[in-house]
């Protein structure tokens, strides 16, 4: 196997990667995936630790590659629609996090805007690269909270998604509440789990507040959002949250 770096072009490599793909895929994984969606999904149907294992595979066999190669053949692969595809590309930009500029920023949020179109494409790549992103430079949170006011659900699923991780850390709380307070009555319910689920993350340290945010806006939040949100919580918080009277 050659990478770009060493001899094989761009189209070439993508090529071989996805003439495994589709070997490597089956009708009966195919069918288990789809289950997941409420839409009709582009998928070869590849479990996803061999997918996982073939992303790093790949990613070898490019050597030591420029990270406008990297990011260039990503887009290539979210492109496709596939998604095997976005996982390995979502992967891919994870790994040359070390290489993240600001800037990076903008570049992530064309691709929500532009390849997303379900919940795991979405996940995928928000809870680790862009999340990594901000947490290198967070006054990049400042386009977390436009993204929550955009008209794209991706994007707006993609503010609270990316903090899924900064917030389990114990990390930016006072943006979290911003983001929730932005969300709070949207309408999608991917959306609605998505916020729910970065104040459950948010709870994990910061519990108190979580808890207080929930109480303040339980009778306007969502049941979907509220129920993840407390969803760590003592039976004792979850009983008193729940009870809208």
């Amino acid at each position: 196997m050659k990478g770009p770096d060493n001899g094989a072009a761009p189209d070439q490599f993508l090529s071989e990667m996805r003439d495994e793909l589709e070997r490597s895929g089956d009708e009966r994984t195919r069918a288990t995936n789809q289950r997941f969606f409420r839409e009709p999904v582009n998928c070869f149907g590849v479990k996803t630790p061999v997918v996982r294992a073939m992303a790093a595979r790949y990613f070898r066999a490019l050597g030591h590659p420029e990270k406008e190669l990297v990011f260039h053949l990503c887009e290539e692969l979210f492109r496709s629609d596939s998604c095997e595809e976005a996982f390995i590309a979502s992967d891919w930009a994870y790994r040359i996090r070390h290489e993240y500029v600001p800037e990076d920023m903008q570049t992530f949020g064309r691709w929500i805007e532009r390849y997303v179109n379900n919940w795991a494409k979405c996940d995928t790549l928000c809870n680790h690269a862009v999340g990594a992103l901000v947490e290198q430079y967070p006054t990049l949170v400042d386009t977390l909270l436009e993204w929550a006011g955009s008209g794209n659900r991706w994007l707006r699923r993609a503010a609270a998604v990316t903090l899924i991780l900064p917030a389990r850390k114990g990390l930016f709380l006072s943006e979290v509440f911003g983001i929730a307070d932005r969300l709070l009555h949207d309408q999608e319910d991917l959306v609605q789990k998505g916020y729910g689920w970065m104040l459950k993350e948010a709870s994990r340290k910061h519990q108190e507040e979580v808890f207080g945010y929930v109480m303040r806006h339980r009778i306007d939040m969502p049941r979907t959002a509220l129920r993840y949100a407390i969803e760590k919580m003592p039976r004792e918080l979850k009983d008193r949250a729940m009870d809208r009277r």
